[in-house]
């Protein structure tokens, strides 16, 4: 049995955390944000900071390939994501109209998924989380500790330091603290080489606006989830307990539709097109959230076939993060782990 420390106790963090524990490995998760898991779906929805998640009150989506992993992998998730109000979503409903055979086959499963707002499934998994692992809020880290190396002049991590001066050992630390990880400059502060970077602004605004139903009905499909126009995409995504989030992305460069940071414009655009209008008829239960300065990245912590650093190892957005709009994140950080995570000791890239 190894001891192992997670760095971040968001999805993907606490996802890998519950897979190792139930794999017998000694596992404990720090995350920096210090609030405590609210008492209900609604509440974490409500007040739940989540500082450290830029992108926590932007819509999510959980593509199958995580529902297939649930089932799997962590069962009792999914009971929780259920009981928290997440719903089941066949994504062969957003078939175009002119597929008019909508016949049940053979295989179709596959194209199921359970879904909703990223609060309510931080929530459920957290829910769960807590009565299997340490997971211990508040807790920032400021740099990492070495040991004897395993390969010649290759650093070996075998522990943090926290803020508060604590030292704490493990035989595994695995970054999931997302896409504000500052792994690359504590491995250059422990003299290894920095892994190669690849990063660019995605160039993309997204201005969303959630909403709920009077009925608990969502608004029916018309077209796909992520719709292209000339200038802007429409992205429509299903949430939980009746809700919904429309966002309007458009080029960061595009001044004149900044104005769409306006709740007047932005619906006015909206109600403009056809196949989109009626994802309006439900109560706004936000203003125009918008989010901005989005990266691609993509790290590799092997360079000249050797890794930069032993003992650690880096998943989720820490690793790789796209276009937030493909909704890819989730589904990457958790199936990675499924497909690459046991066993490993040194980094992966």
């Amino acid at each position: 049995m190894s001891t192992i420390l997670i760095l971040g106790g968001g999805v993907v963090g606490l996802s890998t955390a519950m897979m190792l524990a139930r794999d017998g490995h000694s596992v404990t998760v720090f995350e920096h944000d210090s609030e405590a898991l609210p008492g209900s779906p609604e509440e974490a929805w409500e007040s739940w900071g989540r500082r450290g998640v830029a992108q926590f009150r932007q819509p999510h989506f959980l593509h199958p390939p995580v529902s297939c992993l649930l089932d799997s992998h962590l069962p009792d998730v999914k009971e929780a994501l259920q009981r928290a109000g997440c719903i089941t979503f066949d994504r062969l409903a957003t078939m175009p109209a002119s597929v008019t055979d909508r016949t049940r086959r053979e295989g179709d499963e596959r194209f199921l998924t359970i879904t909703g707002r990223r609060s309510t499934i931080e929530y459920a998994i957290a829910s769960v989380a807590e009565e299997l692992i340490p997971v211990r809020r508040g807790v920032s880290v400021m740099g990492l500790l070495t040991g004897k190396s395993t390969a010649a002049g290759i650093p070996h991590v075998t522990g943090v330091r926290t803020t508060d001066g604590k030292e704490i050992l493990a035989d595994l630390i695995i970054d999931a603290m997302g896409r504000r990880s500052n792994l690359p400059n504590w491995l250059e502060a422990i003299r290894a080489r920095r892994p190669i970077e690849e990063a660019e602004d995605s160039g993309f605004i997204y201005y969303t606006r959630f909403f709920r139903s009077a009925t608990g009905a969502m608004p029916a499909y018309r077209t796909e989830l992520l719709t292209y126009f000339h200038s802007f995409s429409f992205l429509t995504l299903p949430g939980d307990a009746g809700t919904w989030a429309v966002t309007v992305v458009i080029s960061s460069s595009d001044q004149a539709l900044k104005k769409l940071r306006d709740p007047k414009q932005w619906e006015t655009l909206v109600a403009a097109c056809p196949l989109h209008a009626h994802w309006l008829d439900g109560e706004p239960i936000t203003d125009v959230l918008s989010m901005a300065g989005t990266i691609d990245r993509y790290r590799r912590f092997v360079r000249g076939g050797a890794p930069v650093a032993t003992g650690i190892i880096s998943v989720g957005d820490s690793w790789a993060c796209t276009n937030p709009s493909l909704g890819r994140g989730i589904t990457m950080g958790a199936d990675a782990r499924t497909r690459h995570g046991r066993g490993r000791t040194t980094t992966s890239g």
